[in-house]
Formats: C-alpha cells, sequence, structure tokens
C-alpha cells in the first residue's frame, strides 16, 4: 500500500510553517541503525522526538551518528535527559534546550524530557520528547508533569510525542489529550497501532499538539515511499509516527 503524501514542509507567505514532526522508541540504537536511518530519512522530519537514545559508553558519539546518518543534527538530551533525545534539521534555527530529569521512584527506571524552543520560518515551537513510566500511578503523575513543562515554556505553540506506554483509553493518554490534540485521532493518515512492529497490537506512541496548531495528517508511515516494512521491523522494537502540522506565526 502507497499512502497519500503529507504535504511537504515549508513555510508560508505569511510566516505560518508547515512541519513534520517523528516520535520514535529507537531501543539504544540496538538493533539495524542502518534501516532507523532509512526510515527517519525517509520520513523527511524537521524535528525528532526519540525515546531511549543510547544512554551510557559514548552516547555522544551513536546520538551524533543518529543524526548524521538521518541528515539531522542533534538538538537536545540523551542521557542527561535519561533516554528522551531531540533532533532537528537545519531549518530549525534554536533559541533555547533544557533537559530535564523527573524525580525517580526508588526500584523504578529513571526518567526525562528533552525539551527545546526552536524558530522554523515565522514560528515560535516549544518541543518535547518523553518516554513515560512502565508503572500506572508513576506514568499518571509524569504525564502532568509533561503538562506543566509545557506550560511553563512561555510558547503559544508546542508539539510533545513519545512513548506513553499507554493506550488512548488509559488515565495518562486521556490525560494528555484532555489538554492537547492527539495527532492521530485528529487527523488519521497512515497505520494506527505502534508496538510490537512485528504484528502491532497497541497504540503507545503518540505526538500531541497545543490547540491552535493544524494538524494535517497524523500515524505510522507503513507505505511511505522510502520506508519498508522489513526496516520498520528491523529498525527497532516500536514503530514510528509521523505527523504533518500547520503552526500559525509567531504573534
Amino acid at each position: 500500500m502507497v499512502l497519500t503524501p503529507l504535504p511537504d514542509s515549508r513555510t508560508e507567505p505569511d510566516g505560518s510553517a508547515v512541519i513534520r514532526v517523528l516520535s520514535y522508541n529507537v531501543r539504544s540504537m540496538y538493533d539495524d541503525t542502518a534501516a532507523l536511518a532509512r526510515v527517519i530519512r525517509a520520513c523527511a522530519p524537521d524535528l525528532v522526538l526519540v525515546q531511549e537514545a543510547p544512554r551510557f559508553f559514548r552516547w555522544r558519539k551513536a546520538a551524533a551518528r543518529l543524526a548524521r546518518s538521518s541528515d539531522l543534527v542533534v538538538l537536545s538530551g540523551g542521557a542527561t535527559a535519561a533516554g528522551p533525545l531531540l533532533l532537528c534539521s537545519l531549518r530549525a534555527a534554536v533559541e533555547r534546550t533544557e533537559d530535564v530529569l523527573l524525580p525517580l521512584t526508588p526500584g523504578l527506571h529513571r526518567r526525562g524530557l528533552a525539551t527545546a524552543v526552536v524558530r522554523i520560518g515565522g514560528v515560535r515551537l516549544g518541543v518535547l520528547s518523553c518516554h513515560l513510566s512502565l508503572q500506572r500511578e508513576e506514568r499518571l503523575a509524569q504525564a502532568g508533569m509533561v503538562l506543566e513543562r509545557l506550560a511553563a515554556m512561555g510558547v503559544e505553540h508546542a508539539v510533545a510525542g513519545g512513548d506513553l506506554n499507554d493506550v488512548p483509553t488509559g488515565k495518562a493518554f486521556r490525560q494528555l489529550a484532555g489538554h492537547l490534540q492527539d495527532c492521530r485521532a485528529v487527523a488519521p493518515w497512515g497505520g494506527e497501532l505502534t508496538f510490537p512492529p512485528d504484528e502491532p497490537r497497541k497504540r503507545i506512541d503518540a505526538v500531541f499538539a497545543t490547540p491552535g496548531i493544524e494538524v494535517l495528517g497524523c500515524g505510522v508511515p507503513d507505505g511511505l515511499p522510502g520506508v519498508s516494512g522489513a526496516d520498520l521491523r528491523a529498525a527497532t522494537d516500536h514503530l514510528p509516527v509521523l505527523a504533518a502540522l500547520r503552526v500559525p506565526a509567531t504573534r
């Protein structure tokens, strides 16, 4: 199946920007990194919200290698955010970045947020990548922290994405969708389910946008030209989520 193309990235005459945002859990790049890079390049993203980026030995070199092989640059995150990482194209001008470590629950994995404010065309945009807990109550608390962090960024428009470890009917997912646009639900495009990649049964990965951003399409890019099923299965243990958004110019 060949997908209907999403709009290409561009800046409109009024300063608004059409952007592509990709959210992708890369499982510490333990799998086929060439396949991973091919998938990312084919999606032609302006922003990539990565989860489970390498966090240990030479993690910065691994992040740089992923960015370089994907024709992107490292924006923020990695080990300093406990796994979430932001990549961007040269279309994005960086205003500021901040990596945030969330409170540690003894016995559970440390979680964090990779955040940035960028300018694309006439747009000023907040960006956040997250990977929420496997534990239900901690996950719900972390969803609230994501919303708090977005509100504190001082921007009118923002995008957030990640591996939520929760399905759309779950409390954490519903908390985020109650304040943000669940891009897949607003403008379905491509595939829906994201985990596991061989026979996906759950939608636990998502891209969200603040109200005021127009969602042009969002989903798993299986069938996008240049994205093969073999590469999607080989790249990592999640399927990516690609969104095309029109962001109004900053007033």
